[in-house]
């Protein structure tokens, strides 16, 4: 996964560079405000990918003192951060440019290029025409992997359960990008060919939206990551059922279970045992359930077993 996460980032950053420095040339040779704005916001995306290349890296840091379970949580962060970047640098930029070009509006100018002038629209549609094209490659790359890990799942239930935010950020960032330039495309030709300038910081205003609406649904997804959340539904049944299965264990009292990164779970379990086990029995089946465990699932990294009557956790659980 994380390689196919990497991957998928590459495109991304690759198609970016590209976009954002065609895009500001088109802005700066027509003056045109969404252009601008498109290539603010290939530039932030571009930026985006790099934090998400450095959390991924900090995440496989190995645990230390300070950090006794580790750096996994350090991708949540820089995704958080990420979305964050595609609100204030992307969405709010694009807004505030569309609408001081919508209380000033003016056409866009001829593009002079190694003596010969061009209409400034047939720049800046080219331009957008290459950009589509670059995006809808990277958003192809992005949406094959997302498509082979989401399973029998839907798109939304996929990226409400997975625990690794690189993929369905770049699916989003490349999908906000796909509509913006859509939006770009058509403001540009419409003030044209209806000589209304404004239309064009409107096509700016509606960018902004769109990644204002985007960024917000990563803070979503990213903040509960952030903070901790249980495993997967699947993966907490399936912990239940082995441990329900081993000799010895009388009841389950409760199973805690908390992802520290992507691919790093913490397990609590809380269970009865038999009053009539030996301290090496007891050790044995500790042993038993912690192997099993990691074993059953490569994710549980760590497992902590609370061994209390049912009457006593039914108690603490009250308190």
């Amino acid at each position: 996964m994380a390689h196919e996460s990497t991957g998928a980032i590459y495109a991304a950053a690759g198609a970016n560079l590209a976009i954002a420095a065609a895009k500001f040339v088109g802005g700066a040779l027509t003056g045109s405000t969404a252009m601008l704005a498109e290539g603010v916001h290939s530039v932030v995306d571009t930026a985006n990918q790099v934090l998400l290349l450095v959390g991924m890296k900090r995440a496989k840091k190995p645990a230390d003192t300070h950090h006794p379970f580790g750096y996994g949580r350090e991708i949540y962060f820089y995704a958080f951060v990420v979305a964050l970047m595609i609100f204030l640098g992307g969405g709010v930029f694009a807004i505030y440019e569309g609408v001081e070009r919508i209380r000033h509006p003016s056409p866009d100018a001829d593009a002079h290029i190694f003596g010969y002038t061009l209409p400034g629209i047939w720049v800046n549609v080219a331009i957008l025409g290459f950009a589509i094209a670059a995006e809808g490659f990277s958003w192809f790359v992005a949406m094959r992997q997302f498509w082979a890990e989401k399973g029998q799942n839907s798109a939304m239930r996929a990226i409400r359960r997975s625990k690794d935010p690189t993929l369905f950020t770049i699916l989003a960032e490349d999908t906000a990008a796909l509509i913006g330039l859509l939006i770009a495309l058509a403001g540009v030709v419409l003030a044209y060919w209806l000589d209304r300038p404004s239309l064009d910081g409107w096509a700016s205003v509606g960018i902004g939206l769109v990644l204002v609406g985007m960024a917000v649904f990563l803070m979503i997804e990213t903040h509960g990551l952030l903070i901790g959340e249980a495993a997967d539904p699947a993966v907490v049944a399936a912990i239940s059922d082995l441990v329900r299965a081993e000799p010895g264990v009388l009841h389950l009292n409760e199973v805690l279970t908390q992802h520290l990164g992507p691919t790093d779970i913490l397990v609590n379990v809380s269970i009865d045992m038999a009053d009539d086990l030996s301290a090496g029995e007891v050790e044995s089946l500790v042993t038993r359930l912690d192997r099993a465990l990691k074993q059953r699932n490569p994710d549980v990294t760590r497992v902590f077993i609370e061994i209390q009557t049912q009457a006593d956790h039914a108690v603490r659980a009250a308190a």
